[in-house]
């Protein structure tokens, strides 16, 4: 990893925060300042003292790409003094998962550069995005970088999306409406939007309004009331779908994500991609599409994991929204910031702040060695406070 830099599924290339604002903080600063992610300590650049930390503030996979993955992209070094490579199929393979034509798929570094795609494409001349708050700020920034802005619905009191509202919202502001933005499960809560209610969103916002649903977390969930968003794509509804393998396949640091969307939805954003997609990661994705065992041993760990930490700090007398996705938040009762830089203390990274839910902590699942560090550091942090 490169010196001051933190790979996440939407900033690979994160700005580096400058002067004594960045030492103070101990974070590196990234596109958006209410996406700031908790960084290694600038002192932290060599890999042994990177792989010291325990890091459960970026949700993503701790055990990394199973071999079959590893496998495939060693595989593909032989063609990586190439221009016009095979690529391992990479976009038959998605189309055949989703029981979809190829032009359907548009491939992004990452689902980071599908969201900024669909932020270049659909909010131009002063077009605004419509969308819950707290959720995956990154949309938001984009569209204040592209001189515009964000619409933002207030999540419900019990953390769910408010789709009333972001239906009332949207037909509020139809004419400065440039897309929806649904978060499924949602990031930082985990909430899912159930399946009649993204119905009831599609069916009562105007249908030229297009609707990008972020399914980055999908593979996690087991809630019964949840669906993915392809199928309204197939119907040819105005939706984007878009998937990372960042999560599940742990390839955060290799970028690799795609977009879901009617054909002539895609060819609208297709100028917009930079083509960067390499060809390590296109035949790691296609190996990954098929180890569906890896996929599943991913998703039960996780799952055991999320619970056992949950049911942990509820035993302590700290609650936790229901979560569906490789990470939680669990309600600490005091200001996040200075408990982030206690935990790092202690060689714990733990999610940034996300007001207003500003005495919430998110966590993302790591390995169990990770979580019992985890723990150990709560109760000291949590100890010393009482």
């Amino acid at each position: 990893m490169g010196e001051n830099t933190v790979l996440t599924r939407r900033n690979f290339v994160g700005g580096v925060a400058s002067g004594s604002v960045a030492a103070a903080l101990g974070y590196i600063a990234v596109r958006d300042p209410r996406e700031v992610r908790a960084a290694i300590p600038q002192a932290a650049s060599q890999s042994d003292e990177y792989d010291s930390y325990a890091k459960l503030a970026n949700n993503e996979n701790p055990w990394g790409p199973p071999k079959s993955v590893m496998d495939a992209m060693t595989y593909a070094f032989k063609y990586a003094n190439r221009y016009g490579y095979p690529d391992g199929n990479i976009v038959q393979e998605l189309a055949r998962h989703h029981g979809v034509p190829t032009d359907h798929i548009m491939l992004g570094a990452g689902s980071g550069e599908i969201l900024n795609v669909v932020g270049i494409t659909f909010l131009q001349n002063g077009k605004k995005v419509v969308g819950s708050d707290p959720s995956y700020g990154s949309v938001y920034s984009h569209a204040t970088s592209l001189k515009t802005e964000a619409i933002r619905v207030p999540l419900l009191s019990d953390f769910r999306q408010d789709i009333p509202a972001l239906i009332a919202t949207t037909r509020r502001n139809y004419r400065d409406a440039g897309f929806v933005f649904l978060c499924n499960p949602n990031n930082p809560t985990g909430r899912i939007v159930p399946r009649r209610e993204v119905q009831a969103l599609l069916d009562g916002i105007p249908e030229d309004v297009p609707v990008l649903v972020d399914e980055a977390y999908h593979h996690f969930v087991e809630h019964s009331e949840y669906a993915t968003s392809v199928p309204h794509v197939i119907a040819g509804r105005n939706v984007i779908v878009a998937r990372t393998f960042s999560k599940i396949s742990g390839l955060a640091g290799m970028r690799l994500g795609y977009a879901i969307a009617r054909p002539d939805i895609i060819r609208r954003m297709r100028p917009y991609t930079t083509g960067s997609v390499n060809a390590l990661v296109r035949w790691g994705g296609a190996a990954a599409l098929k180890d569906t065992a890896a996929q599943e041993q991913v998703k039960r760990q996780t799952i055991q994991l999320r619970q056992k930490a949950v049911a942990d700090l509820d035993a302590l007398g700290y609650k936790s929204i229901p979560s569906d996705g490789n990470f939680f938040m669990v309600h600490i009762r005091r200001p996040i910031q200075p408990v982030i830089e206690e935990f790092r203390k202690r060689k714990v990274l733990v999610g940034r702040p996300f007001p207003p839910m500003t005495d919430y902590m998110r966590v993302s699942i790591g390995t169990a060695e990770e979580m019992a560090r985890f723990m150990a550091a709560y109760k000291e942090v949590f100890s010393a406070a009482s």
